[in-house]
């Protein structure tokens, strides 16, 4: 039998004011697509924009690449210059039977200079070589920079997923709460339409409820923990981590897609790939392509003879008559013959050349990882998006209303108690769905922005 609100009883009364409350606090909470829900954060870091630019300054691979700068433009300089020329002391011919400096006539003091030359212009393409690959750091420092951006903007959005979650979760379980409370009141009463199975799937959902909300703080915790990787100056630091207690806005942050047009275009293909070629990984391949070719350049200067110069002052006292003995002179080069060249610099003419093929090869495997993981980045945003419709639009709606209407029928003594818990829970999970679809298409949109990140600095010149 139905349970009457007609009834004058105490256990009646307490009920109805019970469930007049309960209606109210649903009521408004429907209202609402999130209620705030205060949690542990980051101190001094409140937004996306912040920690990415914190990340970013933090950084140790970022501030190592600019030493490694340094240190290839000083090499480069280094290796550009003439060795240093070798300087001889000779005493020459000195009979060893008195030892005398002016006995003999050929006996004299030499002074030399040797200056040895290049092989070609091995220098100067061994110097433009390590150029070119400090003139790559910048590359890598935008990639690794775009890195950052997508791996903390991926972890933030973690980390709002969870904290939303809470909110929705904590919401519930006040609610489930009370729900709780009625059933138990209204079937020690006897007089209500509860039943014993109705308290025991309440008190099931309550359980259940208090689990998620284990798991969410879990995952808002390992998110916070994954962020603090980018976000600390130095974990071992005495002063202690960057990270401390804060509050973060509930509010998903505004990522917009880097290159819009590309969503709506029929020749999408041809345009993504040539926004592909202007990636700093792309670009950086570009200058390893490069340096292949000095390397080649460098090993074809191998075939050319190197040359020395020498030249020497020679010193010769005078005669014991007391005769004047003319100094010598002497100037002449020296030069090497590259005749057996089969073993030697033709194999390394020949691993330069596959090295070359090789450094080309690497770039289109850049070029394939990055259209896959755009194409396949795009057609989520595309199915996500006509999720998020659906959602928006009509199941989130509709599953407050039938929770409103599950809730109304059984305040009316015309509804099943078991029904207005599935309908909160399936509101529940509506709500939980639709925020994990806005979340899931964030992501697609930060992902994608690091496959068409565009590089600033410039790149080699191919003429």
């Amino acid at each position: 039998m139905k349970y009457s609100f007609q009834h004058t009883t105490m256990v009646n009364d307490i009920n109805r004011a019970t469930l007049l409350k309960l209606s109210k606090l649903i009521s408004v909470s429907l209202s609402l697509s999130i209620i705030g829900f205060a949690f542990p954060a980051f101190a001094a870091i409140s937004n996306l924009d912040e920690a990415i630019r914190v990340a970013i300054a933090q950084d140790s691979q970022l501030q190592g690449n600019q030493f490694r700068k340094r240190a290839l433009e000083a090499k480069s300089i280094a290796v550009n210059t003439l060795p240093d020329p070798q300087v001889s002391v000779k005493m020459m011919n000195l009979p060893v039977d008195s030892f005398s400096f002016n006995q003999e006539a050929m006996t004299q003091l030499a002074v030399g200079v040797t200056q040895a030359l290049p092989r070609g212009d091995s220098l100067t393409y061994q110097s433009q070589e390590i150029a070119l690959g400090a003139a790559k750091v910048p590359l890598l420092n935008e990639a690794r920079m775009a890195l950052i951006k997508k791996e903390v903007s991926l972890l933030w959005l973690d980390m709002l997923h969870a904290k939303n979650d809470l909110a929705l979760i904590n919401r519930d379980t006040a609610l489930f709460e009370q729900m709780v409370d009625i059933a138990n009141a209204s079937y020690s009463s006897a007089l209500g339409a509860v039943r014993q199975q109705d308290v025991i799937r309440s008190q099931l959902e309550l359980v259940q409820l208090q689990d998620k909300n284990i798991a969410a703080e879990q995952r808002f915790n390992n998110a916070k923990a994954k962020l603090a990787q980018w976000l600390e100056a130095d974990p071992l630091a005495p002063a202690g981590p960057l990270i401390t207690v804060s509050k973060v806005a509930d509010q998903l942050p505004v990522i917009p897609f880097a290159k819009p047009e590309l969503l709506h275009q029929t020749d999408r293909p041809i345009n993504l790939a040539h926004s592909l070629l202007k990636h700093p990984l792309v670009i950086a391949a570009d200058i390893d392509s490069e340096r292949a070719k000095k390397s080649i350049q460098l090993a074809e200067q191998a075939y050319k003879p190197q040359f020395a110069v020498n030249a020497s002052y020679a010193y010769r006292d005078d005669a014991p008559s007391s005769a004047s003995r003319s100094d010598f002179f002497s100037v002449g080069v020296t030069f090497d013959v590259p005749l057996f060249t089969d073993n030697k610099q033709d194999q390394t003419k020949a691993a330069a050349v596959a090295q070359l093929e090789a450094v080309k090869t690497d770039k289109m495997i850049i070029l394939k990882r990055l259209y896959a993981g755009l194409m396949s980045e795009l057609e989520v945003i595309e199915r996500l998006k006509k999720r998020q419709s659906l959602y928006q639009q009509a199941i989130v709606i509709q599953s407050i209303e039938q929770a409103e209407a599950a809730l109304t029928a059984y305040t009316n003594d015309d509804g099943d108690f078991s029904e207005v818990v599935r309908a909160r829970i399936a509101m529940l999970s509506a709500q939980q769905a639709a925020l994990a679809i806005d979340i899931d298409l964030l992501k697609a949109v930060v992902r994608s922005n690091y496959y068409l990140a565009q590089a600033n600095s410039q790149g080699v010149s191919h003429e």
